[in-house]
């Protein structure tokens, strides 16, 4: 599990990729049963290993972060980028999520916070409500998942408090100064 601005550990196969290797988080629902985690971490790892576009063989890492997050990074699409080789790549895990009957959280259409300990999507269209019913508040860890780099997971920077981020602006949470992260 990822927490807050504290440095994270992550597995070997992240841990041997350079900070500048090109990033993509993918949050899922619902949560999966230990069988189908370890289902889906060996089809992601057929998937990389075989992720090849006109010619070029990609040097891809990917793990599953915790249940309902996963994160794949490569090396030289940072610096070489091929938009094609990138659709084709999340093609293939989005039919690999579907396979496993684990529906791709949309980022443009949700959020995604940790509530008691659980990675919760709440749809942008709910925010208000639950900002007012309580269940979001100042503090409510918001996970980033438009991080480009390795380097910026590594520092810690996947989740923030609501109060300071996108969601606190322009729903005018203040951070509670009582409240050190």
């Amino acid at each position: 599990m990822i927490k807050g601005n504290r440095r994270a550990r992550f597995p070997v196969s992240l841990n041997a990729l350079p900070e500048t290797s090109r990033l993509w988080l993918l949050a899922f629902s619902p949560q999966p049963e230990p069988a189908v985690a370890a289902e889906l971490v060996r089809g992601l790892a057929e998937i990389l290993g075989q992720w090849r576009h006109k010619g070029q063989v990609y040097q891809a890492a990917g793990v599953l972060l915790e249940p309902g997050l996963l994160a794949v990074a490569e090396p030289n699409l940072a610096t070489q980028p091929s938009g094609c080789a990138i659709d084709g790549m999340l093609r293939k895990v989005h039919r690999l999520l579907a396979h496993l009957a684990l529906e791709p959280v949309d980022p443009a259409a949700c959020i995604l916070v940790r509530l008691r300990g659980r990675l919760t999507v709440i749809p942008k269209g709910e925010v208000q409500a639950r900002l007012d019913d309580g269940t979001l508040e100042a503090a409510t860890p918001v996970l980033d998942l438009g991080l480009y780099n390795l380097a910026e997971l590594r520092a810690g920077r996947l989740e923030a408090p609501l109060a300071d981020t996108w969601v606190g602006r322009k729903y005018g949470v203040a951070r509670n100064p009582a409240v050190v992260p």
